[in-house]
Parts: structure tokens; C-alpha cells; sequence
């Protein structure tokens, strides 16, 4: 039988070239690889760190806003002290100017200028503690308020001593700045300036506010009675209380009262209810007066509405206002008086507002009643 030849085995293929090792020196080889970082580093897209390397950014603590102390001056210039919310003493100086001109149907319209207020003040704040002092440069009695402030850590307790104003009259404790009024109204001055009720005097006050209460807030104080222009002696200390509940958060609801001489009497006294609505832009507020003065039993009362509406530029906004005011004498000297206002106001920021009027009067002493046009400019720093 024939002998068939066996098929060649087949080659096997040529495997991939591998670099040669010298078994004989393993441990140089070894050191020959790079090492894992060595790779990384020299392949930076290939870089995939573990979980142990990846650094995950830790969420910043944002640190509270300061909140706003309630304004100290009446002008509401010295809360700038509270706003830089650090621990230790802080001094802000503050200030501001209010240039009128006037023109009164009564005086034949003659044109008055004047500087209405030129107020400089320093304002210093400890945790604790606050003080002010204020100085108005156009006025005759230079100094205006100078007072220390001591609350509790949660502001619930106060204590002040010093001058300031008398918790009394809503009108008459708003800020200048705030009022879109040019001027605080008949009713006010004549309580404050002729019959001395309220107003900035030396004394000392204690005040309690409870937010949980409907923010409710209680001030009372003692203060230094009136002298007396012709005899230079000063009558007996005053007294004032005022409470206030925010009911809710569009309306604020107030009461006040004043006596003169409390301790021996109180002949001259007032007392005042007052309520705030605040909708939007729309603010309307409402006061009644009513008490005794020396001439007898009187009545008062007082109605403003403003609008404030931005414009397209930021921060400037025109503000229409609208008043009334109305005041009876009920005792044996029977009198009225009456005051109706309107004008405009363009508020530009917190620091410039020029304001525009027109009043129409009756004013206690006045034989007749008359239109006064006034025009200010006012700033604050």
C-alpha cells in the first residue's frame, strides 16, 4: 500500500512583539515602569482620580444679615451704625439738608427762603448699647437728640435716657424723611409749639416689644416739664405712654397719650389713636386727637394718602400725596381750624427727594384762610 506523506504541521503566526526580559535582572525591570502617579502625570487625559482624591467643594456658611436696628434719630439717618453687623464699637457720622422756598397767599405771596434743616449727627453702637448725638445747624436750639440706648440680647427690653421725643403723636414721631409732608400739619404745631405737648424733651423712657404678641410694642417715660417764658421756672415733670400692635402685615393700629404736670393733676393732657395701612405703593394713615388744653376741651384730626410708583430708572420714583386736617376748640373759646394739601414728590434712592405742594389753610390765629406754595430739595448722607 502506498505510503501517504503527512501534511507539514502549519507554522504558528508570529505573535506580537514582546520587549525582552532579562530574567536575570527582575528587579531592574521593575524599576524600569513608571510607577501609577509617574503614568497619570505623563497621560493628563487618562488622569481618573479615586474617590479618595476627589476634593468636593464644602457648602460656604453664609453668614446672617445684620438686622436693622429700629432708627435712632428721628430722621432715621443713624441705623448706618448697625449695618456693617461686626462686634465691637462703630462710630457713622450722618447728616442732612432741606432747602425750601415758599410763597404764602397771606404775605402777598412773598417768596421765603430758607434752610429748613441742616442736621449733622454721630451715631455709636455696642452690642448692647447705643448712643446719638445730633445738632441741627439751622435751628435756634442747636442741639436736637442726644440719648444712650441699653436693650437685651433680643432687643425685647429697652432703657433710654437722655433727649429725645416723647412717645406721643404718631405725626409727630414719623421721620422727617419719611413724611411725604413738607410740613408736619397745623394740628401738630399747635400742640407741640404752642400748648408744649410732646415733642423733644430730657427724660427717661422704657419701652417693651413682644413680636410674638402681634409685634406689640409699649413705650412710657417721664420727661422735664415746660418752663415758663416770663417767670424762667419749670413746671412739674410730664408723663407719655404709647402702644402699638401690627394685626397684620399691611396694618399697624396705635394709641398714645401726654400729661402735662401728671403729678400734680395733669390739667393739659391728650390723648391719640392712629392706624397705618400700608398696600404695595399705597400707604394711608389716619389720626384723631382729642383732650383738654388750657382753653378748654379740643378735637383733631388728621388723614394722608401717598402713592409711591418707580420709574424706569432705578431707584426713582414720583410719589402723588394727598391731606387733610381738621382741629376744634370746644370749650368756652370756640374755634377751627383746617388745612387740605396735594403736591408731588420725586424720590430718587435712599438720598435725594425734591418735593412739590400746595396748601390750603386755616390756621389757628389766621383772620382768614389762605393757598401756600412751597418747594423743597432735600438730601441725606
Amino acid at each position: 500500500m502506498p505510503v501517504l506523506a503527512a501534511e507539514p504541521a502549519p507554522e504558528p503566526e508570529a505573535e506580537a512583539w514582546q520587549p525582552e526580559v532579562d530574567a536575570a535582572q527582575p528587579e531592574a525591570n521593575a524599576a524600569a515602569q513608571p510607577e501609577p502617579e509617574e503614568v497619570a502625570a505623563l497621560t493628563p487625559e487618562l488622569d481618573t482620580p479615586t474617590p479618595t482624591q476627589v476634593e468636593v467643594p464644602k457648602p460656604e456658611k453664609k453668614e446672617p444679615k445684620p438686622k436693622l436696628e429700629e432708627p435712632l434719630s428721628e430722621g432715621g439717618e443713624g441705623t448706618a451704625a448697625n449695618r456693617e453687623g461686626k462686634r465691637g464699637l462703630r462710630v457713622v457720622p450722618f447728616g442732612r439738608v432741606f432747602a425750601r422756598v415758599s410763597a404764602d397767599e397771606r404775605e402777598q405771596y412773598a417768596r421765603s427762603l430758607s434752610i429748613a434743616s441742616a442736621r449733622v449727627g454721630l451715631a455709636a453702637s455696642l452690642p448692647h448699647v447705643e448712643a446719638e448725638v445730633t445738632a441741627d445747624l439751622s435751628s435756634k436750639s442747636l442741639l436736637k437728640d442726644a440719648f444712650v440706648r441699653v436693650a437685651d440680647e433680643q432687643k425685647r427690653l429697652r432703657l433710654y435716657g437722655g433727649q429725645f421725643k416723647a412717645p406721643f403723636l404718631a405725626r409727630e414721631l414719623e421721620s422727617a424723611w419719611r413724611l411725604p409732608l413738607i410740613r408736619r400739619g397745623l394740628v401738630a404745631d399747635y400742640l407741640e409749639d404752642t400748648h408744649n405737648l410732646g415733642g423733644r424733651r430730657l427724660g427717661l423712657m422704657g419701652e417693651v416689644s413682644l413680636k410674638e404678641a402681634w409685634k406689640l410694642k409699649v413705650s412710657g417715660g417721664v420727661f422735664q416739664g415746660t418752663k415758663d417764658d416770663d417767670t424762667g421756672i419749670r413746671a412739674s415733670e410730664d408723663a407719655s405712654l404709647r402702644a402699638t400692635v401690627r394685626p397684620f402685615k399691611i396694618l399697624t393700629l396705635g394709641a398714645s397719650t401726654y400729661f402735662a404736670q401728671a403729678f400734680e393733676g395733669a390739667r393739659t393732657y391728650a390723648l391719640t389713636a392712629d392706624a397705618v395701612l400700608k398696600l404695595g405703593g399705597l400707604e394711608v394713615t389716619g389720626e384723631y386727637v382729642n383732650g383738654h388744653l388750657p382753653t378748654g376741651p379740643f378735637a383733631a384730626q388728621m388723614g394722608l394718602a401717598s402713592y409711591t410708583v418707580p420709574l424706569l430708572l432705578e431707584g426713582l420714583a414720583v410719589q402723588p400725596v394727598a391731606g387733610a386736617e381738621m382741629m376744634q376748640l370746644l370749650g368756652p373759646l370756640k374755634a377751627r381750624g383746617y388745612a387740605f394739601v396735594g403736591g408731588i414728590n420725586v424720590l430718587y434712592s435712599e438720598h435725594f427727594k425734591a418735593q412739590l405742594q400746595a396748601e390750603h389753610a386755616l390756621r389757628p390765629g389766621d383772620p382768614a384762610a389762605g393757598f401756600e406754595y412751597s418747594l423743597q430739595l432735600a438730601t441725606r448722607f
